[in-house]
């Protein structure tokens, strides 16, 4: 199914009263009446401009590789550092909702840092039974309560459950209304992806643990440990930048690992590090998470002797690891979607 991410016009009031919100009092501003591709009106100068959604660096690339003429602003929830550095590089000012903002059109130069925000606006319902189903959905399992039985594990209600909160949600929708053959499919898979992404990050990270790594390449050291841990029964499964250039490569130099292991405490984390003589140590370059989901763990595979998560997870992981870890989600959304 080919991904996409339409322009809604519907919230091009959202967009300009971002623009607004950040320019100078001085500024003259008008609004055009019916007038296409125009915007605002600032200073005599008309503006096109467009919305990113959250503002990742695949938001803002969607938007600029669109095929249409470059915008000349483009704003989003929260711009990401990624999607600074493109806009940047591209030369187009951007804002967002923070109050931050880089705009240089004509005489007009307005740079702003926003105030951030650490709260996360709570998404209802997003269960973790409606999480590990949608990670099911994203890897190509149909959407049925049958077909996601083995990948998820789950019992007949959460998942029977799961599906139809993401039907009324607006995500999936019934090919055959009623009887045995009534089945579901995605209406559109970009839109359940920015949902599994927000429902995410609106929950905490949770728990951590660093330990040392001694070799130059944690690659072939995370593939030594990881035997040791399939020795002892312990089940594990990387994620992030090891994970994406073992499906997608892009990056050349891997320098930190995460790692996904069944445990739930701090205690289970440091037991799960003392099986394979790992030593906990700050700033160490293994970190060790507990599994966020059942499916994380039950659709991991095998690739060159690492365990890599299911994609969508990867993906996420890979938003909140810095522009490089950004770019490589970019790819490995275009890679899985090619």
């Amino acid at each position: 199914m080919k991904m996409h991410h339409p322009f809604d016009e519907s919230v091009i009031h959202r967009a300009t009263a971002a623009v607004l919100a950040v320019l100078p009092s001085s500024i003259d501003v008008k609004t055009p009446r019916g007038e296409p591709n125009i915007d605002l009106i600032v200073n005599g100068k008309p503006l096109n401009i467009k919305w990113a959604g959250k503002g990742y660096l695949g938001d803002v690339r969607r938007v600029l590789d669109s095929g249409q003429p470059w915008p000349d602003v483009v704003v989003a929830q929260t711009m990401s550092p990624g999607a600074r550095k493109e806009l940047t590089e591209r030369g187009v000012s951007w804002v967002d909702e923070s109050g931050s903002a880089e705009i240089m059109i004509g005489m007009i130069v307005v740079s702003r840092t926003g105030t951030s925000s650490k709260s996360r606006t709570e998404i209802k319902r997003w269960s973790p039974s409606v999480i590990a189903i949608t990670e099911a959905i994203l890897c190509g399992i149909k959407p049925t309560v049958s077909d996601t039985e083995s990948a998820t594990g789950l019992s007949e209600g959460s998942r029977t459950n799961a599906l139809g909160f993401l039907a009324t949600q607006g995500f999936l929708e019934s090919e055959v209304k009623r009887g045995p053959k009534s089945a579901r499919k995605v209406i559109d898979e970009q839109k359940l992806l920015d949902a599994y992404v927000s429902a995410i990050e609106a929950k905490p990270f949770g728990l951590s643990l660093q330990v040392g790594l001694i070799g130059r390449d944690p690659i072939s050291e995370l593939i030594e440990i990881g035997m040791r841990w399939k020795e002892l029964n312990v089940a594990w499964t990387s994620t992030g930048l090891i994970a994406a250039n073992a499906i997608a490569p892009l990056i050349t130099s891997v320098n930190s690992v995460e790692v996904y292991v069944n445990a739930k405490t701090i205690i289970g984390l440091e037991a799960v590090a003392r099986k394979a003589n790992l030593v906990p140590i700050e700033g160490g370059r293994l970190t060790l998470r507990p599994y966020p989901a059942l499916t994380t763990r039950t659709m991991s595979k095998e690739v060159d002797g690492l365990q890599i998560a299911p994609w969508p997870r990867i993906y996420v992981d890979l938003l909140h690891a810095g522009v490089r870890g950004e770019d490589a989600a970019h790819h490995l959304l275009d890679l899985v979607h090619d």
